[in-house]
C-alpha cells in the first residue's frame, strides 16, 4: 500500500465510529500520525484500538470551544502543525420535524455541531495549518436535497457546502484546500437504526440510487483521503458526492 501520508498529522473529529473510524484506519495504515476525537471515552478507546500504528484518542465534543482547545493544545505541543483535517463530527434527528413542529431546542441541537462546531473546529485549528495542507468538511447529499421533515439538517449540510466555497478563498493566499465529501445513504450504525425502525425505508432508497445499494464507510473514506491527498492537488472548493448515482442521475 503506497504511504500518502507518511508522518503527516491528520485530525479526524467524530472518529469514534462509523466514517470517521474508518477514515481514521486508512490515514493510519497510509503512514499519518491521527488523533480522533469522540463524547464516548470507552468508544473511543476501543477505536483507537482498531486504529491501531499510534493512533490518539482525544475525548471531547466538537461543539464545546473548550474540548477543541485542549485536542489543538495537545497537538501543538506533540507536533506544532497539523497536515490534514476531516472535520466529520455530526448529528441527525432520526425523527422527522416538518415545518411547524420545529423547537428552539431542535435548531440548537443540529445547528449546535453541525454548523457551529464544524466551524470552530476548522478556525481553531488554523494556527497549527501546515502551508499547503488539506481540509475536508463532511456535508451530505442532504445539502442539495429537500428531505421532508428533515430541514435542519438539510440546511445545516448546505452551510457547510458553503463554508467550503468562502474558507477557499480566505485562505487562498496559504494553499490551504477545502473540500466536502458528500455522502449518501451509508452502512453505519445511525443509519441501520434507522432503517431497521422504518420497515420499506431501505428499499425505497435503493431504489432511487442507481447503483442499486447504500454506500460503505469504506468507500466514503477512500474518497476523504483522494481530497486530503496530493492526488487532487488542483481541486479546491468543491463538493464530492459518494452516493452511487443519487444526485447526479
Amino acid at each position: 500500500m503506497s504511504k500518502r501520508f507518511e508522518d503527516k498529522v491528520v485530525v479526524v473529529t467524530g472518529g469514534s465510529e462509523g466514517i470517521g473510524l474508518a477514515t481514521a484506519k486508512q490515514f493510519a495504515a497510509e503512514g499519518a500520525r491521527v488523533y480522533v476525537t469522540g463524547r464516548r471515552a470507552d468508544r473511543l478507546d476501543q477505536a483507537v484500538q482498531e486504529i491501531g500504528h499510534g493512533a490518539v484518542g482525544v475525548p471531547g465534543d466538537a461543539a464545546n470551544l473548550q474540548d477543541l482547545d485542549r485536542l489543538y493544545a495537545r497537538i501543538k505541543d506533540e507536533h506544532g502543525r497539523i497536515d490534514v483535517l476531516f472535520a466529520n463530527a455530526g448529528i441527525a434527528s432520526a425523527d422527522a420535524k416538518p415545518l411547524g413542529s420545529i423547537s428552539e431546542e431542535d435548531f440548537d441541537w443540529i445547528f449546535n455541531l453541525n454548523v457551529r462546531g464544524l466551524l470552530f473546529s476548522v478556525q481553531k485549528a488554523l494556527p497549527l495549518m501546515s502551508t499547503a495542507g488539506a481540509i475536508v468538511l463532511n456535508g451530505s447529499v442532504a445539502g442539495v436535497k429537500g428531505f421532508p421533515g428533515q430541514s435542519l439538517y438539510n440546511a445545516s449540510k448546505a452551510a457547510v457546502r458553503s463554508f467550503a466555497r468562502s474558507w477557499t478563498a480566505d485562505l487562498q493566499d496559504r494553499q490551504i484546500r477545502v473540500n466536502v465529501v458528500a455522502p449518501g445513504g451509508t452502512e453505519t450504525k445511525l443509519m441501520r437504526g434507522y432503517l431497521d425502525a422504518r420497515p420499506g425505508m431501505e428499499d425505497m432508497i435503493k431504489q432511487v440510487v442507481p447503483l442499486g445499494r447504500l454506500g460503505e464507510p469504506d468507500e466514503v473514506a477512500r474518497a476523504v483521503l483522494f481530497l486530503a491527498s496530493p492526488d487532487s492537488s488542483y481541486i479546491a472548493g468543491v463538493e464530492l458526492f459518494v452516493d452511487g448515482g443519487s444526485v447526479a442521475v
